[in-house]
Order: C-alpha cells, then structure tokens, then sequence
C-alpha cells in the first residue's frame, strides 16, 4: 500500500510537471511570466559571477603580418580599414561662437508633453523615449512601432514581437536618429559634446532634447548597479536648480526635477551626447540654435578637448568616464590608434575602480562600442576578441549584444578565424533580425544571412 501510495505520488509529481511546462508556453501566461523567469536566471547567473568583477586587460599589441608592414606603411594600412560613414544628417556650416544677448527665462516648462513609460516591456527606454519627442511635434505613433524597427528581435515568427525583442538590450542613438529620419515626416540630429547653456538654449526656443546619461539606481538584479538610459528633457527651473525631465523608467515619471549637478554628472558618462527632434521645416532655426554645435566636426573636436581637460583635473572613478570619453571622441574623429591609447588608460583606471563608492559600471560596452572601433582600426583583433569575450561572457546573462558579437567576428575574419566570424554574425542576426552590418558581413563572405 505505502508502495502503491509513493508510486501514485511520484505520478502526480510528473504530471504536475510536465503540465506546468504545458501551461508555461500557453501565450498569455508565456508573456506574462517569460521576462520573470528570465529575471531570476539573471540573478542565478550574477550571483555567482557578479559581472562588476570582470575586468579587461588591454594587452596592446597589433596583429599586423610581416607581409602587411613590409606592403605598406602604418598609417597607409589603417587608411585602408578606414570604415563607412554611417547615415547622419549633414553638417551645417563652420560657425563662429554664438553669443546670446538676450538673457533666457529663469524658468521654461514646456506645454503639451505626452509622457510614456517603457513599463510592461524589456529595454524600452529608447523606443518610449523617441516616443515621447515624436508625440511632443505630433506624431501618431507609438512605442511599439518605434520598436518594431529600432529592435525587432528575431524574426522568429513563433515568437510574439514583445518576446522576440527581449535579448536586444539596447538602442543606439544613431538607431534613434535614423528612424525619425527614415520612417516620419520629422528630422533628428544628434551631437557629442552637450553643455547646461545650450539645452536651456533649446529648451526656451520649444526644442525639449533627448539625454543620454548613466545613473545609479537599483536594478532588475536588487543592486544598486550604473545602468544607461535615456532622459527626454522638457523644461528647467532656475530658482529649483535643475532640469524638468520625464523618466520613463520611474513611477511616477512625469515632470520631474533632475539637479544640475547630477544631470551634468550623469551626462558625462555618455561625453554629453544629446539628439533634437524637430519638425523639417524649422531645420534652419534649429541650427541657428545649435550655433557651433551646428558643425558635426566642431562639435566632435569640442566634445575632445573637454574630456581631456576632465580627464587630467577630475578624480576618483570620475576620471574612468572622462578617459572613455577621449577615446570616443578619438574614434568620431577616425584618430583610432590615439583612440586605442585612450582607452587602454581607461580600462587600467576600471581594473582600478574603488568599488568601496560604487560598483563598476559593467553595462558600459552594451551601450558603446568606441573600444571596438579604436582597437580593431589599429589592427589590435586580439584586444577586440578579448573585449567582447569579456563583455559577452562576464557582464551579462546570455550574450546576446549584436554589437559585440558583430565586432569578434570582424576580429575573427582578420585573423584567419572565418567560421567563428559567421557563427558571430548569425548570432547577431538572431538577436536583431536584417541587422544590416551583420547581414553586409555575410553578403561580403559570398553567403546568404
């Protein structure tokens, strides 16, 4: 009978299992519980291999061939792996410094903001807050439909588009930039190089500009970890000392108060990147705005000499962020062997990091991939496979950052690797579906995506 009685117990146990996997892939219930589910893989995964603690080491050595520099000179071979201007508006002119004579409102709250959250979906910080700046000029659309092309997914048509977009964690402004460019009736700009002044600027003209910035805060994992995010900013208050901004990402979200001192700092880690979205016909009045930062080229160059003055006068872990910040500007500016040196001292001061104020900022190569550009244009393919080793493996759960898994293979090719190289740039397509870089890899190799 006892028997009988752990035979029919051990029934019920697989039957219960086996009906709960049933029930899991049923859609409905699929789509509400498949981002908790991931959620606490996440945590399984960080907690016994904290990402914070992964550190790459530059070993700063080239993998030119005896052939390569008997052939050509240094710099004629970097020339030659010089890449492909990607889609940007044009530049407008060289400007003089504008000088503004008369002085701006101690306040502007801008009206008719449409605040949208990215809640109830995964990394949708960009889409919600391109959202929000479309929405603000009149744009019908939604977050999903900014999604559904800045990060489609996979394509896998088993999938719903929510679940199929949930590896791609995150949006490049250039993506951002693009869809407005290529997909509405409207135009978008983006700058490095951004000052308090010129969004105030902006701000009282009826321009609101969308930030990029990191901040600390509690994540997905309970942490209070650096993450990146994007912070659409419609207004300012002198006399409270900040920025009105609308954060997605908090509840409430609308209309809040970000200090000066914290939105600049924040800021920083992202060389105070910012994009405007305007309506074409006031392109000229934008630019007008702009002032020098209407020139692309000055405004890389401007964007250069401020991380280097904080790199030499700021401290601490600041001074991480400021050194990156060279590095990118070197990189917009195709100077990638200084690019590369930039870099390597920011990787020593990360390895360096006081972890006793913060966590290391982790995230960082899921939202920029300067490193890659510096390294692999200096022909540094070992450093590049190292970096998206450490990046894929260590600082995230599954790897599943298009970006990094583009530039490996690309690190792959140049050392003889071929089948590693489309492995990697198959892997990308399956988290970015006709991800064009990684399907022009492929074409480039005489094979189909």
């Amino acid at each position: 009978m006892k028997r009988f009685i752990k035979i029919n117990k051990f029934w019920l146990i697989s039957v219960v299992f086996v009906l709960g996997i049933g029930l899991y892939y049923i859609s409905p219930i699929h789509d509400r519980l498949a981002t908790r589910v991931e959620l606490l893989r996440t945590r399984i995964i960080y907690f016994f291999n904290p990402p914070s603690q992964a550190v790459f080491q530059p070993s700063g050595q080239t993998d030119l061939t005896i052939e390569t520099v008997i052939a050509t000179t240094r710099a004629e071979y970097l020339l030659t792996l010089t890449p492909k201007a990607t889609s940007t508006p044009k530049a407008g002119p060289t400007l003089s410094p504008t000088i503004t004579t008369t002085p701006l409102p101690a306040s502007v709250i801008l009206p008719d903001v449409i605040y949208v959250d990215q809640h109830n979906r995964w990394n949708y910080c960009g889409p919600a807050n391109l959202t929000m700046a479309l929405n603000f000029w009149g744009w019908k659309g939604n977050r999903d439909d900014v999604a559904k092309v800045v990060k489609p997914g996979s394509g896998d048509p088993n999938k719903n588009f929510i679940e199929q977009g949930l590896p791609d964690k995150n949006v490049m402004p250039y993506e951002l930039v693009d869809f407005v460019n290529e997909n509405t009736k409207y135009r978008a700009l983006s700058r490095y190089g951004g000052d308090e002044a010129l969004v105030k600027r902006l701000i009282a003209a009826g321009f609101p500009i969308i930030a990029e910035k990191g901040y600390y805060e509690r994540d997905y994992n309970g942490k209070i970890d650096w993450l990146g995010h994007y912070l659409f900013t419609t207004g300012y208050d002198d006399a409270r000392g900040g920025f009105i901004v609308q954060d997605s990402n908090l509840k409430p979200g609308k209309d809040l108060l970000s200090k000066y001192t914290d939105y600049l700092d924040g800021w920083r880690s992202f060389n105070y990147l910012f994009m405007v979205v305007y309506p074409a016909d006031r392109e000229a009045e934008v630019l007008d705005l702009l002032g020098t930062w209407a020139d692309e080229k000055w405004a890389l160059q401007h964007a250069f000499e401020l991380a280097e003055k904080e790199a030499q006068s700021l401290s601490g872990n600041n001074q991480f962020f400021a050194w990156f910040n060279k590095g990118t500007s070197h990189v917009a500016l195709q100077q990638y062997v200084d690019a590369a040196m930039a870099y390597d001292q920011a990787f020593r001061l990360y390895a360096n990091w006081n972890t006793a104020l913060a966590n290391r900022p982790f995230r960082m190569l899921w939202y920029q991939t300067g490193p890659y550009f510096a390294y692999y244009y200096s022909a540094r393919y070992q450093d590049v496979i190292n970096l998206a080793d450490t990046t894929l493996n260590d600082t995230i759960s599954t790897p599943t950052l298009e970006e990094s898994l583009l530039w490996r293979g690309r690190a792959y090719y140049q050392i003889g690797n071929t089948k590693n190289a489309v492995d990697d740039y198959r892997a990308a397509l399956k988290v970015h579906v006709n991800w064009a870089p990684a399907v022009q890899a492929l074409q480039d190799l005489g094979l189909q995506p």
